[in-house]
């Protein structure tokens, strides 16, 4: 898909993504699907909002798909529909084949507003989930309920020093929490259940940067290790780039061209087998940042007709 804003961002990168942005041949099993999908709601005085409007993808499975766009362009939302959690005003949406009417077992979901348990600890919170799944009430007497506990606990005491909590910390309640570790939490607890589909919505927003990087590296050694499909909402164009193999840029639907899709972009992001910290810092990674940069601007509500204010409010939004 090659937007009217793609059209405005000139140069070999550019190039690059018209390539990369034609229809795609995936032989791999389609995971998700979503079919002409759009959603409005009503506003009000102002009548209809459309959030998200003819909306056509396919994400194959295995696949790391990162969301980018601007505030209200619909990230959230799309996540919440291939959940099951909100459906469509037009359109249908497909994981595995099978067409979403519910909430989707199949989905691992780590939203913005995490919430734990507060009557259970750590680990009693990460364990919950699989552990209700597996047993009913009599089950729980049975020798092998035993056995899969001790094997659950283990697994869920690895994923949870992986997100970089200590043995001293799984013991503690919510309320003992800071924010950060509340949210990497919530992550190991979607993790444990070893969901073919995971959707994070801004995942890693509220950590600091030293421990953002490092949960960056492990839920992308995650995905290499098992390779769920992986939906991953952000903000962050550089979180983006460095951890999906695939980028759908989104921007904000404008009323006066009611039909159009607000599917900016859908390219493949180049791998590496560098190391993040040391890919960041290359010229390939830095053009392919401003150039990304540059077209959210371009497609995104702050952009004017007005060349001279432009150029001041995308100075100020790429620095």
């Amino acid at each position: 898909m090659v937007s009217a804003a793609l059209k405005l961002v000139e140069g070999p990168i550019a190039e690059v993504a018209r390539g990369a942005a034609t229809e795609r041949t995936d032989p791999l099993r389609t995971e998700i699907a979503l079919h002409d999908v759009s959603v409005s709601y009503k506003a009000g005085k102002e009548g209809t909002k459309t959030v998200l409007s003819r909306l056509n993808l396919k994400v194959a499975a295995g696949e790391f798909v990162v969301v980018l766009g601007e505030t209200g362009c619909g990230k959230s939302t799309l996540l919440r529909l291939i959940l099951g959690q909100e459906f469509p005003t037009e359109g249908a949406i497909e994981v595995d084949g099978k067409p979403v009417t519910q909430i989707d077992a199949r989905c691992g979901y780590v939203p913005q507003k995490y919430s734990l348990f507060p009557d259970r600890t750590v680990l009693g919170n990460v364990m919950y989930g699989p552990e209700n799944a597996k047993s009913r009430f009599l089950a729980r007497f049975r020798p092998s309920f035993f056995a899969f506990r001790r094997k659950l606990r283990a697994d869920a005491q690895g994923f949870l020093i992986r997100m970089g909590l200590r043995a001293q910390d799984m013991h503690k309640y919510p309320h003992q929490l800071s924010g950060g570790m509340q949210q990497r939490v919530a992550i190991a607890q979607a993790l444990l259940m070893h969901p073919p589909v995971l959707l994070l919505d801004e995942a890693f927003s509220a950590l600091d940067p030293s421990t953002r990087s490092s949960l960056q590296e492990q839920l992308r050694g995650i995905w290499l290790e098992s390779k769920p499909t992986v939906v991953f909402v952000t903000h962050n164009t550089s979180e983006a780039l460095l951890l999906g193999t695939r980028l759908i840029l989104l921007g904000r639907h404008r009323e006066d061209r009611a039909g159009e899709t607000n599917l900016v972009l859908d390219m493949e992001i180049p791998q590496s087998q560098q190391p993040m910290s040391a890919r960041i810092k290359s010229r390939e990674f830095e053009d392919l940042l401003e150039y990304v940069k540059q077209l959210a601007y371009k497609s995104s509500s702050m952009h004017t007709d007005d060349p001279v204010a432009d150029r001041i409010v995308e100075e100020g939004n790429l620095a």
